[in-house]
């Protein structure tokens, strides 16, 4: 069988040979009954790996292309209709793009909720970036910055977070960091001396579970419900753990299940904190992306001086993950203590990123890029929902999220999302399932994080029907 194969951009490559066979037999090359060679020998002529021959074949077969005969082979199915396109152009396609020896490896990802890159104004921040590198004060070099961030961006951040969240920050509150990670790292370490305890949300967000046991501290789950985190059981921990010092959260979109953490609950969190004295880490990791309804002010806006709130952002949400800017506010003896232990890891941050970022805050570019991706993004959460109730509602529920870049998806009882995340990267998409934001292995949500933002809609569509082609 003599076929040349193109894949589409980003196309998983045993995807692009079983849409290619798919087209020989619409176009009377291929007619129904007719053999198809062996996974090895077709492997050997395409020079390919014959797993990704394999996928394909199964593929066809599961869609009613193909089938097989014992210890005959693989055959055009039998029941084709007459379906020939002769009008249906030719193709002369290279080989070329498929000897890169990566076809095993997951080409098409649901992730846990990035941005899509593409969407970035790489116009505007090469700009302001150039203009950063030319600066006078990036010219007159000479000395370190201030460990707390460049002073330039802290003024834009205050401003942008009273206008945008309602936090009555000044510049002198805020620490500017290489990303959310070090931010988590340097609270924990401010408040949290060795052997010292901090209750997180479970499911929840496994990096910043990392980020404290760096800092010396343990974690200790607390369950979240519907409703977000149980305060119930938090009380409970609070009264019986002397070792708790702070409570980790992500009340807006909780991580990873993008419930919001409702008004009743948000009071009785604050209420608990202030009676056992604990610091409050709230991460508001994406907060410009609310698309039902207004965003919901943080819990660090209510300005409580007798309650120590850690707020923690980051533009890589709004950005792209490549562009490591973070940061945070705290009040001051906390956030003092913060930018001591990241001078002694990290001198200064990138001024010339920083004041880029400033000045795209300053122009409005920062504020224009999210109202852009914020519609763009709510079409691509609504495709997606609708594709998942269409496909798999069978299989899996969920509740539309009113904001955040992700779906949790719910599975029936029964099934196991480790099984399906497996037979699905055989078939070249990568999806996250619950275990990988469980304390408790033993016990994992039966569920995926789907995130929709980075993919468009043939994406979408096309990580969609592998998950429903390889449901266990």
């Amino acid at each position: 069988m003599a076929i040349e194969v193109r894949p589409d951009s980003r196309e998983p490559i045993f995807l692009a040979l079983a849409r290619t066979i798919i087209e020989e037999i619409e176009r009377g090359r291929l007619k129904s009954g007719d053999p198809l060679p062996g996974t090895r020998a077709l492997a050997r002529s395409l020079r390919l790996n014959r797993n990704t021959v394999d996928a394909a074949y199964h593929e066809l077969i599961m869609q009613g292309w193909l089938a097989t005969e014992p210890s005959r082979g693989t055959f055009v199915a039998s029941d084709l209709p007459d379906i020939v396109k002769r009008s249906k152009p030719e193709r002369s396609v290279s080989n070329a793009s498929l000897m890169t020896g990566s076809a095993q490896k997951p080409m098409l990802s649901l992730s846990d909720g990035s941005p899509d890159v593409r969407l970035v104004p790489t116009a505007a921040f090469a700009q302001a970036f150039r203009r950063a590198l030319s600066s006078a004060a990036f010219a007159s070099g000479g000395a370190y910055g201030d460990p707390r961030g460049s002073l330039i961006l802290r003024k834009s951040l205050s401003s942008y977070l009273r206008d945008e969240r309602g936090l009555p920050s000044s510049a002198a509150d805020i620490l500017v960091t290489r990303g959310s990670q070090m931010a988590l790292f340097l609270a924990a370490s401010a408040i949290a001396e060795p052997g010292a305890a901090i209750a997180v949300e479970r499911p929840g967000y496994p990096l910043a579970w990392s980020a404290f046991r760096a800092a010396g501290a343990s974690v200790i789950g607390v369950p979240v419900d519907a409703g977000g985190i149980d305060v119930d059981a938090l009380e409970h921990l609070a009264r019986t753990n002397e070792r708790l010092r702070a409570v980790y959260v992500t009340p807006h979109h909780q991580y990873p299940t993008t419930v919001t953490l409702g008004a009743g609950r948000r009071l009785r969190l604050m209420e608990i904190a202030r009676r056992h004295g604990l610091v409050v880490i709230e991460d508001d990791y994406d907060n410009e992306y609310r698309f039902d309804g207004r965003p919901i002010l943080p819990l660090a806006a209510r300005g409580q001086d007798d309650l120590p709130v850690i707020y923690l952002g980051s533009l890589s949400k709004l950005l792209a993950p490549g562009i490591r800017v973070g940061y945070a506010v705290a009040p001051p003896k906390i956030l003092l203590q913060m930018a001591d232990r990241r001078e002694a890891l990290d001198r200064q941050g990138d001024l010339p990123l920083e004041h880029a970022i400033a000045n795209l805050i300053e122009d409005g570019t920062i504020r224009r890029h999210a109202r852009k991706a914020r519609k763009v993004y709510q079409v691509r959460r609504e495709f997606l929902a609708q594709l998942l109730a269409e496909r798999l509602a069978d299989r899996a529920e969920f509740t539309l999220p009113a904001g955040g870049l992700a779906i949790w998806l719910r599975l029936r009882h029964g099934l196991s999302a480790e099984t399906w995340a497996a037979n699905a990267a055989k078939f070249g998409l990568s999806v996250l399932p619950g275990i990988r934001f469980e304390l408790d292995t033993t016990r994992p949500p039966e569920a995926f994080r789907l995130g929709f933002a980075s993919l468009d809609e043939k994406e979408t569509l096309r990580a969609v029907e592998i998950l429903h082609r390889t449901a266990p």
